[in-house]
């Protein structure tokens, strides 16, 4: 019996570690998916994200974005901290604005262009008031109605500084740092998130450099902010590069959208052939291919559609490792009745 015991308590080890090991630590930062910001603004406020939902702590996305799913009538509160980081006083108005995606891109509205989200978004201050280098921490409430119709909405909460126009500027300059939300409503659970990578092919860009483009699907029911890295092997003498980083360009997709993802590389790289290894991710899930690819040669040109190799990750990164739980379980509960048996 004591033998049983201890098969049981090292093979549920074994199998929260085998769930656990896949999970990646939380981050504030998403390859491929940037917050939103004006590149002056940048050098004098920002602004970040302190919550996410209890069953998002291992979701990167959770740390940067507000990605929620809740059911009609429901209010959730997030903290954003903005700083000023530079060495005079400002004053810094926060609001919620509009945004979209389409053509690859979340593209943020004009100004303060409100939508549904926006209207049920309210924060705890409207206006700071700080010192050089000084944080402030503002409460944000998203109160949904109870008759909300199911469905995504896109926003961001944005910090904004400018400099009022006086008798000797007549420009008002102003710059804004934000953070994205994507909130879904609907009775239930969350509806699941996956994509799939439909194809693989070379390019040569207009600078000269090599590209390989992978066309992606958004085959699941939230919006995706889609990055990740791509690996050379097997080129002309024996050669490996990489590996390089997914453009950040085209890279969120709403549900059931195509796109596609761009990975630059050296210039200097011979065309080929190479074996391409291209891992892409978003939030939790996760999806490798390889494929053998000859860059074109021309400026501009695209190369044959690459033969594939093979393609990993069918399931999204989470699911496989609870499967691989429960197979450990399973294992368990066989070993527990064979020694039962020997007794």
């Amino acid at each position: 019996m004591k033998g049983a015991r201890r098969c049981w308590v090292l093979l549920l080890v074994l199998a929260f570690v085998q769930a656990a090991g896949v999970m990646p630590a939380a981050a504030h930062g998403v390859p491929g998916a940037p917050s939103p910001q004006d590149p002056a603004a940048g050098r004098t406020i920002a602004i970040k994200l302190l919550d996410a939902p209890e069953s998002r702590r291992a979701d990167p996305r959770a740390h940067a974005y507000i990605v929620d799913h809740v059911a009609p009538g429901s209010t959730i509160e997030r903290r954003v901290e903005i700083t000023n980081k530079s060495d005079t006083p400002m004053h810094v108005n926060v609001y919620a604005a509009a945004a979209t995606i389409a053509k690859g891109e979340f593209t943020f509205a004009p100004e303060r262009t409100p939508n549904e989200l926006t209207g049920w978004t309210s924060f705890d201050t409207a206006g700071l008031e700080l010192a050089a280098s000084e944080t402030a921490r503002v409460r944000t409430t998203i109160q949904v109605p109870r008759d909300a119709a199911a469905g995504e909405r896109y926003g961001v909460i944005w910090a904004q500084a400018g400099a009022p126009t006086d008798r000797s500027h007549n420009l008002t300059m102003l710059g804004r740092v934000g953070v994205r939300m994507y909130l879904d409503v609907g009775p239930g659970g969350e509806p699941p998130s996956d994509f799939k990578i439909e194809r693989l092919y070379p390019t040569r860009a207009h600078d000269g450099r090599g590209e390989v483009r992978a066309r992606i699907h958004n085959t699941g029911g939230r919006a995706l902010d889609i990055g990740g890295a791509l690996s050379l092997s097997d080129g002309p003498g024996g050669q490996h590069a990489g590996p390089f980083s997914t453009a950040k360009a085209g890279s969120t997709l709403a549900p059931g959208d195509r796109g596609e993802v761009v990975v630059p590389l050296d210039a200097t790289l011979p065309n080929g052939p190479w074996t391409v290894e291209l891992t892409l991710r978003s939030g939790l899930v996760e999806h490798t291919t390889r494929a053998t690819v000859t860059f074109p040669t021309t400026p501009g040109s695209v190369g044959a559609v690459a033969a594939t190799v093979a393609q990993q990750g069918d399931f999204p990164t989470s699911a496989v490792a609870w499967l691989s739980a429960l197979a450990l379980a399973a294992l368990c509960l066989l070993l527990s009745k064979f020694l039962r048996r020997g007794r």
